[in-house]
């Protein structure tokens, strides 16, 4: 979920993406790896739709802002659409990232290894609580807080997550944004206020649990609701 996007117009080289698309891009990427890895050389946008979960449709149409088509009977060159997804979403070299808080949900990303497999690697790791300082995670040592601003210049860090309680969020987004910070994985259940230029994008596990409870109840009513059947006359009854 995209809480703000702000900032400079992109270059003239730099393609104008709507949000919608680039938030498949990833997807995109993902089935494109898999079937590398699979040994295709080739795939049709009906394969690589349904390998992300999209209609081949607006798979064309996404990539069509890529400047890419298809070949006809052949499809798209698997080698090549990676390179130019990778280099879109900038890719190209591993991004270091910043975590801070590691209470049971930071202590797990810090330790997830497929953020390596997708461009990234958490270069520093911070916490408020001087219990945590000095901990090891996946060989990294825990920093204070107050250590963020120098190891986010020397690592040359533009990303960070928060994976703190809501109640200290926003404190810690203002000091990495004073570190020079310019973007954010908010895991925090809350809204944070960030100025221009800075993106924030938001996951709240609660959020997605309750929409998918929405489902659950939608599919409960509709299963609960009585049979409708034609009357002798043409109309409508309601069944016993």
């Amino acid at each position: 979920m995209s809480q703000q996007r702000t900032g400079p117009t992109d270059g003239p080289d730099f393609p104008d993406l709507p949000e919608a698309t680039v938030a498949r891009l990833p997807e995109y990427l993902r089935a494109l790896h898999h079937l590398a890895e699979e040994g295709h050389e080739t795939v049709s946008s009906e394969g690589l739709a349904a390998a992300a979960g999209v209609n081949s449709a607006k798979l064309r149409k996404d990539l069509s802002h890529l400047g890419r088509t298809g070949t006809r009977g052949v499809g798209y060159d698997v080698t090549v659409l990676i390179d130019q997804i990778e280099h879109v979403l900038g890719l190209t070299h591993r991004r270091a990232v910043a975590l801070v808080g590691v209470g049971n949900l930071g202590h797990a990303l810090a330790g997830y290894a497929g953020f390596g497999n997708r461009g990234f690697r958490i270069a520093a790791l911070f916490d408020a609580d001087l219990g945590r300082v000095g901990e090891q995670i996946n060989g990294l040592v825990v920093h204070h807080i107050e250590d963020l601003p120098a190891i986010v210049d020397s690592e040359s860090i533009s990303i960070a997550v928060i994976a703190t309680p809501a109640h200290a969020a926003q404190h810690v987004c203002d000091r990495l944004v004073a570190a020079g910070v310019t973007s954010i994985l908010n895991f925090a259940p809350c809204v944070l206020g960030v100025p221009e230029g800075v993106d924030v994008r938001k996951v709240d596990l609660a959020i997605e649990l309750q929409i998918l409870s929405f489902h659950e109840h939608r599919k409960s009513a509709l299963t609960a609701l009585p049979a409708v059947q034609k009357n002798a006359h043409g109309g409508a009854e309601v069944a016993s």
